[in-house]
């Protein structure tokens, strides 16, 4: 279970968690306004001060949850060291979710936009189904079962394999590169951010060496 070291009668622990919680909320805003960016026609001026300010509060946040694991483990000595250790992992997952938020709002901002494409709806599908997960992670964390996260990490492997297919349809697409090219960087930064949010809920219960990575281990979702 992704924190049940929180079950613990810690407060300061227990304040990390709700921090995260909505540190991932954040990360889900900047996600859905750089997206509404190259999919729905959303203004670039209105919403990138927002996603960077959003993204400077994410890493101020990584920054003080680092320090307040340093407090913990300098108040309750070496016990949770792991736990600790891991979860400093987890946040890192968060922060670049805002980074590739970020990646998304470079497209809009070099022209990329989707708006009345022939495959727009469909695109405007897979952001929904990222969207929607980011909701659910943040439910994960705050309290599941294995099962739960098992299930979860299924369908996310399910979603990033499925984008995977689509990249390597575009690299090798015929299509003009006008077209091809800015669509397989869309996807590969969908496929991190995917990646990256199976990583949040899972995190805690992989073994500390594979945090980082998917399939025990094989698969580095780190950029």
């Amino acid at each position: 279970m992704v924190l049940s070291f929180f079950k613990k009668n810690d407060s300061g622990l227990e304040l990390i968690s709700h921090r995260t919680i909505k540190m991932l909320a954040d990360a889900r805003h900047s996600f859905d306004l750089a997206s509404a960016a190259v999919l729905s026609g959303a203004d670039y001026d209105s919403v990138a001060e927002d996603i960077r300010v959003t993204d400077d509060h994410i890493n101020k946040t990584e920054q003080d949850l680092r320090g307040d694991l340093v407090t913990h483990i300098a108040v309750h000595g070496g016990t949770d060291i792991g736990v600790v250790l891991s979860y400093t992992l987890l946040i890192k997952k968060i922060e670049r979710i805002g980074d590739q938020a970020k990646n998304i709002l470079d497209l809009a901002e070099e022209g990329v936009s989707f708006v009345g494409e022939d495959d727009v709806a469909e695109l405007i599908e897979v952001r929904r189904a990222i969207s929607a997960m980011f909701a659910e992670a943040a439910d994960l964390m705050a309290e599941n079962t294995s099962e739960q996260a098992q299930d979860f990490y299924d369908r996310a492997t399910e979603l990033r394999r499925s984008i995977e297919g689509k990249i390597r349809d575009f690299m090798h697409s015929d299509q003009p590169g006008v077209y091809a090219v800015p669509r397989a960087v869309l996807y590969r930064y969908w496929k991190r951010i995917v990646s990256n949010i199976a990583g949040v809920v899972t995190g805690v219960a992989e073994p500390l060496q594979n945090l980082g990575y998917l399939d025990d281990g094989q698969t580095d979702i780190d950029d």
